[in-house]
């Protein structure tokens, strides 16, 4: 199998810290990616996304195929020219937003049909097409197999047949993906809350082989503890050799969790989905920006980051952007975010590195708090 190399540096209980190097660059584990929906990490530019320490972005299938059409992004480059950003990109499969933003899709053994949220208009995602539009037009440097994710909570025997489906589409990702030395393929464990759903989807996973492995079908509606009580098992049904990814997630008490527990990468939109709403995320929690208790507060909101949107602007000011429906507050926020997140992964590194990661965890979750 090709694929990008993935060293493991240090390890402390089940965490780990390494890198995968990549065509494109080194990405540093755990390591979390910005989510660039439409070719844009929303209300930043790449220069700033990079400067917040971001080695990797996430790319998405869906709203790109559908506009500007994957075939136009190819035509014009692929989508790192398209967008300007020269590090790594992982796409996903497309399949998510399928069944939850599409006004109708219907799921079949050959492929998922639907039509676009945007105008109605008929399209049809197979695994084979999935690995086209991502490997060959938008030229991603990581791929996601196509896979079908259950709403939460799911009946063991749905969560089954979706799991199993799956699987017959990830050995069909793997045949159309082939042999690559410049792009790696993952596969997805699914199986919802099931354990023994979850061993199974392993087992198939592991047999057709795949450059790195995600967790998928979490993140759906089951909250924080019912995450993490299938984190307890998941990662470690993975191979230990390979990078593991646990997508959609989240919060930076779930991404503590979740590193504690074997994953080492990370997806979410809430660093600025939070910021264009005026909320901010640092160590003491999420505050709101709109509260009237930040007026006159002439501090920033983090003086020690390398963050220009954390450390030169005061809460005042950001009050006062927010409150005005300023496109700045938005932009600003959205930055420190994602700094913020990317600080988080630093950190998280240098105590596994330095075997004080239950130290850091105990810690970090007695400062959390929401304001």
């Amino acid at each position: 199998m090709a694929g990008f190399p993935f060293t493991i540096a240090a390890t402390d209980g089940e965490a780990r810290t390494g890198v995968l190097s990549t065509s494109r660059g080194d990405i540093r584990t755990p390591a979390f990616m910005p989510v660039g929906t439409a070719a844009t990490v929303k209300a930043l530019t790449v220069d700033q996304v990079a400067q917040s320490g971001a080695d990797i972005i996430l790319g998405n299938t869906y709203h790109l195929m559908l506009r500007p059409t994957a075939e136009r992004v190819a035509r014009l480059g692929g989508l790192h020219r398209f967008m300007r950003w020269e590090k790594p990109i992982l796409t996903d499969s497309g399949g998510f937003q399928v069944m939850s933003l599409s006004k109708i899709s219907k799921v079949k053994e050959d492929a998922v049909t639907f039509q676009s949220h945007l105008d109605g208009s008929r399209h049809v995602l197979s695994p084979e097409r999935s690995i086209e539009i991502q490997a060959d037009l938008l030229g991603s440097d990581i791929v996601m197999q196509l896979d079908e994710c259950v709403a939460w909570p799911a009946e063991e025997a749905r969560a089954a047949e979706a799991m199993r489906l799956s699987a017959r589409w990830a050995q069909r990702c793997k045949n159309a993906f082939g042999e690559r030395d410049t792009q790696a393929l993952f596969g997805i464990q699914q199986g919802s809350t099931f354990e023994a759903l979850r061993r199974e989807s392993a087992d198939r996973l592991i047999e057709i082989g795949f450059d790195g492995y995600a967790i998928g079908g979490l993140a759906v509606g089951e909250g924080h503890e019912g995450m993490v009580e299938v984190l307890e098992y998941a990662p470690a049904m993975l191979p230990a050799d390979r990078p593991r990814y646990l997508m959609g997630v989240g919060k930076p008490i779930d991404l503590v969790e979740a590193v504690a527990r074997g994953v080492d990468m990370f997806d979410c939109v809430l660093p600025t989905r939070s910021g264009r709403h005026g909320q901010a995320w640092t160590w003491e929690g999420s505050v709101n920006l709109k509260n009237a208790r930040f007026a006159d507060d002439d501090e920033p909101l983090d003086p020690t980051s390398d963050v220009p949107a954390s450390r030169d602007y005061s809460k005042a000011y950001l009050h006062h952007l927010v409150k005005s429906e300023e496109i700045l507050g938005q932009v600003l926020l959205s930055w420190h975010n994602i700094g913020f997140f990317q600080t988080l992964m630093v950190q998280l590194r240098a105590a596994i590195a330095e075997g004080r990661l239950d130290a850091f965890r105990r810690e970090f979750k007695a400062r959390q708090r929401i304001g």
